[in-house]
């Protein structure tokens, strides 16, 4: 179920939001069992089979946890069972999303044909796979211990984070459902909540799905064999990288403007990373749950920078290619990791070596670097951008091919958007407004924290922002419903 349909917002949504506070009233944990009920059967809409996997996962975990924290209690084999759990977890996700791509390399190079048959990915299963192992590591560290099965299959399932994120902790959420205030319905969390909820819907239906058709009909025809030329390369780019921003950027809204309708905070996922100035800049803030994940639970794990200069560069370029693989079982996939794995290498190689010359100090405070760095910040990251949207390793090359400048002769400069009945013009007026947008407006989650806050102070205007924030949002699904098709998120991919 998209957060973008009818189905979801004028059915769903009212329904889990009415049954969760009017049970409220009475129990919090019938509230929680709600729900969780409710995340369930959101999750099932897609694809009711893989809800018994999703149960299976979050079952074994469980499991899996309360022995983890026995065994620290009573000096059992703590660290076996984290073992077990944490393998449990990597061959589901081995199974479901690389066994295909681990045979077809097998195939490719043997000459073989070994076939698996058709393997469906389970929607969301990276996500949920990633926040269990996390609990499981915590639990092994004793920093939690959940006891109770509904409020653990809430954390794992709660549906505005559960098919694209945030990674969630234990500890951002699970200390949330223990208040009784959480479960009553709250004016000014439920008005800045539709807000931003509204937010991220014209960012996904106007903005992302907006600028799509531009970056499609340059990938397309250039996974096909097409080779295009130097203006299209760079709107296709540039096009993708607007729209994959917007695109994943309004579904973390969507999640954390639903998450205060129900007076639950959820991590911030986005921080205008189009506004960083370093590579190291970006990943604090494109996808910060997951960013933290690899830190925190690979980066640190290789050893991170405590075992020398050189070990630090490979642990950073062992973390980046697995996050790339993470994303999809791909070399494309994998190249794009390695990509910004050597990003970061060079980015921490030129700080030391500016801060051996003494020069540090002055650069930080000079504008021009700055600029300097913001730029190729930004460009470097649409170039590992093509990687992460071709559907092929050939037709990525041909887009860097184009995009530096050397189309083969005879090449149709306008041929692919002319053929897909788009303008020039008017692709570069898009990514000129959603870049402006990107980089000059207000960040979302600080322009959401003021709203809140002025909305506690305000009853008069928690109405009148509620009023329009709903009236948006009912305006735009429509506008979504009318159309001759719905996208998906990016992210429901991975």
């Amino acid at each position: 179920m998209l957060f973008t349909t009818a189905t979801f917002a004028f059915l769903f949504l009212p329904a889990a939001l009415a049954g969760y506070f009017l049970l409220g009233r009475w129990s919090a944990r019938a509230a929680a069992a709600w729900l969780l009920a409710a995340s369930l059967f959101f999750y099932g809409y897609w694809m009711p089979e893989f809800t018994l996997l999703l149960l299976a996962s979050i079952g074994a975990n469980f499991a899996f946890g309360m022995r983890i924290a026995a065994a620290r209690a009573n000096g059992g084999p703590a660290g076996a069972w984290l073992a077990a759990g944490v393998g449990f977890d990597l061959m589901l996700l081995a199974y479901f999303k690389y066994a295909g791509f681990f045979v077809d390399n097998v195939n490719a190079l043997l000459g073989t044909t070994w076939s698996l048959g058709e393997i469906v990915l389970p929607i969301g299963i990276s996500f949920y796979t990633f926040t269990q192992i996390a609990y499981l590591v915590d639990s092994w560290a004793g920093k939690v211990r959940e006891v109770r099965p509904i409020h653990y299959g809430l954390f794992v399932t709660y549906f505005p984070h559960l098919v694209a994120g945030p990674v969630l902790h234990h500890a951002q959420m699970m200390p949330q459902f223990a208040h009784a205030a959480v479960y009553r319905f709250q004016g000014a969390n439920f008005s800045a909540g539709l807000a931003i909820f509204a937010i991220g819907l014209f960012k996904k239906v106007v903005l992302a799905d907006g600028v799509a058709p531009y970056a499609d009909a340059v990938f397309a025809p250039v996974d096909a064999g097409l080779a295009p030329g130097a203006a299209e390369a760079w709107t296709g780019a540039l096009a993708y990288t607007f729209q994959l921003y917007f695109d994943f950027s309004g579904y973390s809204d969507m999640a954390v403007g639903l998450s205060w309708m129900f007076n639950i905070r959820l991590p911030f996922n986005f921080d205008s990373p189009y506004k960083a100035t370093s590579i190291s800049d970006f990943w604090r803030r494109w996808h910060i749950s997951l960013s933290t994940f690899l830190r925190d639970y690979l980066y640190f794990s290789l050893g991170g920078n405590r075992k020398g200069a050189a070990r630090r560069y490979a642990n950073l370029g062992i973390t980046m290619v697995l996050g790339g693989l993470w994303h999809g079982a791909s070399w494309s996939f994998v190249l794009w990791g390695a990509l910004h794995g050597a990003y970061l290498m060079l980015n921490h190689g030129f700080r030391a070596w500016t801060a051996r010359l003494g020069w540090r100090r002055a650069l930080d405070r000079s504008r021009a670097f700055a600029v300097l760095a913001w730029a190729s910040t930004f460009g470097v990251t649409v170039v590992a951008w093509v990687f992460f949207r071709a559907e092929t390793l050939p037709g990525a090359l041909r887009m860097l091919q184009g995009m530096a400048g050397f189309a083969p002769p005879g090449t149709d400069a306008g041929l692919l958007l002319w053929n897909a009945g788009l303008q020039q013009p008017v692709a570069w007026g898009w990514c000129l407004v959603l870049g402006a947008a990107a980089v000059a407006l207000p960040n979302s989650n600080a322009l959401g924290e003021r709203l809140r806050s002025a909305l506690q102070r305000g009853a008069f205007w928690r109405g009148v922002v509620g009023a329009s924030a709903l009236l948006g949002a009912v305006g735009l699904v429509v506008l979504n419903t009318a159309r001759d098709s719905v996208s998906a998120f990016i992210y429901f991919n991975f």
